[in-house]
């Protein structure tokens, strides 16, 4: 017998879904512009040793987020109702979070660190940014359509 959906489920479909977005795309980011491309480290304010240690702690949060994310998949699938399209939207919506605060707050308010040093940083910044916008805009179109029920069958089908 399957165990229909409640109300209940929903909140935590969607924060199943919003961690493992930021945990994706936190570990997205570590990899490619951290390890990969050497732009930047989380905080570079100080020493490359005090920026590796912040790389770390960084990459541990991004595993913590994704690792509990997955928990709670697991959980919603165990008892059937997870909805995959909202919890699609909730990953988008998520990524798309935790990109537009990594570029407005740790790039430009906490000045932690910029996505490149180069003379002309205004248009990474912008296409971060932009690129942010378009996953919230898509996560929550995603996250706010409904799934449509499944047609009932009658007796004897």
């Amino acid at each position: 017998m399957k165990k229909r959906k409640s109300s209940k489920d929903e909140p935590f479909n969607f924060w199943s879904g919003i961690l493992f977005g930021l945990g994706l795309v936190a570990f997205i980011d570590e990899v490619v512009f951290h390890q990969l491309l050497h732009w930047h480290h989380f905080y570079d304010k100080s020493t490359t040793s005090i920026g590796l240690v912040s790389d770390g702690v960084f990459h541990a949060f991004s595993w913590f987020a994704t690792v509990v994310s997955l928990f709670m998949l697991a959980d919603l699938r165990k008892r059937n109702v997870w909805d995959r399209r909202g919890w699609i939207g909730a990953v988008i919506l998520g990524a798309g979070v935790f990109q537009l605060y990594d570029g407005i707050i740790h790039h430009k308010l906490m000045r932690l660190h910029q996505i490149r040093y180069v003379d002309d940083v205004i248009y990474y910044d912008i296409v971060w940014n932009v690129i942010a916008g378009f996953m919230i805009v898509i996560g929550l179109i995603a996250v706010a359509q409904k799934k449509t029920p499944e047609p009932k069958k009658k007796a004897g089908e």
